[in-house]
């Protein structure tokens, strides 16, 4: 839903909004790392379309946008309903209609400040993850250290291997929460 030149809100009903059980068997910031991807999919290409669209004529706007799917069902009603009902275009209550320039991509996709600083259940599993990071860290330094204190076989070679386990353990979590809570680029020549 448009509430500014260039800004959106995004609002949907989830089945999960209504299974509040769910939440005791998977946590609700790992439904959101999903749903971001999805999102994060076409946030940059709304932003260029946004701007095609007001540079040409709002009221033929199909002919500059493709939507064959069932689920640009909503776009294609909300489209019709503003041509119907305002001219193709939002009266934003000042004269001057233009778009803001785009963010660079960077910018856009950083999730860190368009999601996880406003949502409870990210929020707290970036704290966790990330002190999780640093205990992996810490253990396996500190069992560096035990290692290099102990002549015992045995007792050695298990620290050894829980120090690099804890190493590349904290290395694939910081990689985790980075691309999952940070920023995540979305290339469509990929997909």
């Amino acid at each position: 839903m448009p509430v500014s030149p260039g800004n959106s809100r995004l609002i949907f009903a989830s089945p999960r909004n209504f299974a509040v059980w769910i939440d005791r068997f998977v946590s609700r910031w790992m439904f959101h790392i999903n749903q971001n991807l999805i999102i994060d999919s076409d946030l940059y290409l709304l932003h260029v379309e946004e701007k095609k669209v007001l540079e040409a004529d709002p009221m033929n706007w199909q002919k500059l946008v493709f939507v064959p799917t069932k689920s640009d069902a909503n776009v294609v009603a909300f489209r019709k309903w503003l041509k119907k009902y305002s001219g193709g275009q939002i009266n934003w209550g000042n004269n001057d209609q233009s778009l803001p320039p785009s963010p660079p991509r960077e910018q856009l996709l950083d999730r860190y400040w368009s999601h996880v600083v406003n949502c409870s259940s990210c929020n707290a599993a970036y704290k966790s993850l990330n002190a999780l990071e640093v205990a992996l860290q810490v253990f396996s330094v500190a069992a560096v250290a035990i290692v290099a204190a102990t002549k015992q076989g045995m007792i050695r070679n298990t620290l050894a291997v829980a120090a690099i386990l804890c190493f590349v353990g904290s290395k694939w979590l910081s990689h985790f929460i980075y691309k999952n809570f940070r920023y995540h680029d979305y290339n469509h020549a990929f997909r």
